[in-house]
């Protein structure tokens, strides 16, 4: 069946048609960019939402077009979440499974891209620690939640392209620290996850993607001063094209309520479409191949629960 969606695909045009009514779906990092997006297009069609955000007075602000734009009855709740805090991650996983209502998807779209050299609250590098290990843990503790047949839909960037993920030295105690090289791998990780994830979960229907927004203008970019948007990593690597708010957060509501759940379950996406394993280190697009690696996604995985000392049985 030919693929009736590409990189020009809107969230209105992948939903239209759709129905989410009575769905209920969780967003992180919906206070800002492509989660807001995410947010709206998903409200307008039906779905209820809780909406994670670190900041709760700038997600209220931020989401007032949602609100305004939602169906007639739905629900939208917003939870504090600050996934450079395990602290905060935990809190906020044990406050939902308390209250015991479960979700159809779960969509973990928070993220820092190329900050300065930092360390988060637990003592991980930013990006990682962020990215990576906050959504780790704060997804495995409400895994239970997911309803069976759901889906989890990690956003993660062609920026994997720059470097797989280094388990010998995770937080850049020994290799120099470069922005956009620590994005990559962070990215790297959160496509891995998705893998390690998926082969858990799958055995109750649960199916678990990655994929790339593609280069979206957001406040993600606050720290690229010195790397104009879209700069190649090489001199043969043509640059990025950009695309609109509706564009990016296209493939993430595709992915979360359209598609059969066999089709993307334990893939990469991108451009509204499952993506093509690429090798071709002067090319851009499609996933590299250490990034969807089974092996590699596992070593992740037990590399994680010893940083953040708490194992996951899923």
């Amino acid at each position: 069946m030919p693929q009736p969606f590409g990189f020009n695909s809107t969230t209105e045009d992948v939903l239209e048609g759709v129905d989410l009514k009575g769905k209920r779906i969780l967003i992180t990092g919906a206070s800002a960019g492509l989660g807001v997006e995410t947010a709206r297009a998903l409200a307008s069609r039906g779905a209820d939402l809780v909406c994670a955000a670190r900041d709760l007075d700038k997600a209220r602000r931020a989401l007032a077009e949602t609100f305004e734009q939602a169906a007639d009855g739905v629900q939208i709740e917003l939870i504090e979440l600050d996934l450079a805090s395990l602290a905060s991650v935990r809190k906020a996983a044990d406050a939902l499974n308390t209250k015991g209502a479960t979700f159809d998807v779960v969509i973990a779209n928070a993220g820092v891209m190329a900050c300065p050299e930092g360390r988060t609250s637990d003592g991980f590098e930013t990006q990682f620690g962020t990215n990576h290990l906050g959504h780790f843990v704060f997804v495995n503790r409400i895994a239970p939640l997911i309803k069976d047949g759901g889906r989890v839909v990690i956003v993660s960037s062609g920026a994997h392209h720059r470097g797989d993920v280094d388990l010998d030295d995770p937080n850049f105690d020994k290799t120099p620290y470069e922005p956009y090289f620590a994005y990559g791998r962070s990215k790297t990780a959160n496509t891995l996850y998705g893998v390690a994830l998926d082969s858990r979960l799958r055995g109750r229907g649960v199916r678990v993607v990655s994929l790339s927004p593609g280069l979206v203008p957001t406040e993600l970019g606050r720290h690229r001063a010195g790397a104009p948007a879209g700069a190649s990593p090489a001199p043969s690597v043509p640059p990025l094209l950009p695309k609109t708010l509706q564009q990016g957060a296209a493939t993430s509501v595709w992915a979360a309520v359209v598609p059969a759940s066999d089709l993307i379950g334990g893939q990469y996406c991108e451009d509204v479409q499952v993506a093509p394993i690429n090798t071709d280190l002067a090319t851009r697009g499609g996933v590299r191949p250490y990034a969807i690696d089974p092996a590699r996604a596992e070593a992740l995985w037990r590399k994680s629960e010893d940083m953040v000392g708490e194992r996951f049985d899923l």
